[in-house]
């Protein structure tokens, strides 16, 4: 059911976004180009990739589903999914700014190709289209007018909340000590904002009450804080030919996920090792991964992980999503939940 929503709901998402990211009539070719090159559909030169998409586009198919569940059509949430998705790749393309991460998707960033300046301004640009998408895209929609504006809304207060989760993330670097609460703050912020976002404004669209867009808003960030902690596991624990990433990359980046917050906290010799200067060989990886398993770091987050999971299957039973929507809902859930990449 859900390959079957994933096949129908994907080329809408790509022709919407697409129809935003439309260059106007006499715009400079580079600032279209470094935008539809940071979604995935040309190359740093502009050439077409034929079949390509960047990222998974969960969050649109979130939203989309959710609002097919609400009233039997996803088409009124088309606006908000291409919202929701552009300020996604918004906050990836400032990331890896900030992470100065040369690569994503296993190509170069955009401030690898054009430097620092213009990805900033491509961000910006993103960010802004995110917001122009809603108006664009409501009278094909049929949306009510009073509907685009809360869902504008909602968006504004997402985005405060991802750019604070950013704050709260780099500002976790300078520090030696970071609680586990405080890292859960972040992520909520960080992630699962979006997330819950993405729920709440498919909800909203497709006319659910109050009461709905609540328990579904409260689905899309529970959701959310579990895809996160899931995340950090794999990272240290996954398999990379799974993965698809660099074996203990948050530990080689000395990065504060929930397993080594635990195991900081509980281990003085983890503390010596990562107020080191050097940067990690592979025997003090090693060594790291054998602390963190004596403190019985990835059992935390594992029971964290679970924790989360139940509270998103709880909340999205106290809708009960109808149909074939309803179905593919708990098929996606259950996907992100147990996926080991």
């Amino acid at each position: 059911m859900l390959s079957h929503f994933f096949e129908t709901l994907l080329p809408v998402i790509e022709a919407d976004l697409k129809t935003v990211l439309h260059p106007p009539s006499g715009s400079p070719p580079l600032f279209y180009r470094m935008l539809h090159y940071h979604m995935g559909w040309v190359d740093s030169r502009g050439r077409h990739v034929k079949g390509a998409r960047g990222g998974k586009r969960i969050r649109p198919v979130l939203c989309l589903l959710t609002c097919e569940a609400v009233s039997g059509d996803y088409e009124p949430a088309r606006p908000a999914a291409a919202a929701v998705e552009l300020i996604h790749n918004f906050s990836l393309l400032h990331d890896d700014i900030e992470d100065h991460s040369p690569t994503r998707r296993n190509r170069r960033t955009v401030w690898a190709i054009w430097g620092e300046e213009q990805a900033i301004n491509a961000g910006d640009t993103l960010f802004v289209l995110a917001h122009l998408a809603i108006p664009r895209l409501t009278p094909a929609a049929g949306l009510p007018a009073e509907v685009a504006v809360r869902l504008l809304h909602i968006l504004d207060e997402t985005s405060l909340e991802l750019t604070r989760g950013q704050h709260l993330d780099m500002s976790f670097e300078g520090r030696s000590r970071v609680s586990t609460g405080e890292y859960l703050d972040m992520i909520a912020g960080k992630t699962a904002a979006l997330l819950a976002a993405s729920a709440w404004m498919g909800a909203l669209s497709g006319g659910a009450d109050d009461q709905a867009q609540m328990h579904y808003r409260a689905f899309g960030e529970n959701l959310g804080m579990a895809f996160q902690v899931m995340d950090d596991i794999l990272d240290i624990w996954g398999d990379p030919s799974v993965t698809g990433k660099e074996a203990a990359i948050d530990i080689r980046q000395r990065k504060k996920s929930l397993p080594v917050l635990h195991a900081l906290a509980h281990s003085s010799e983890l503390q010596d090792l990562y107020s080191m200067a050097e940067p990690f060989d592979e025997a003090t990886v090693s060594r790291v991964i054998r602390l963190l398993d004596q403190t019985g770091a990835r059992e935390y987050a594992e029971e964290t992980a679970r924790r989360y999971s139940e509270e998103t299957l709880a909340c999205l039973e106290a809708v009960g999503p109808e149909g074939e929507a309803g179905q593919a809902l708990f098929e996606l859930t259950d996907r992100l939940l147990h996926r080991d990449r």
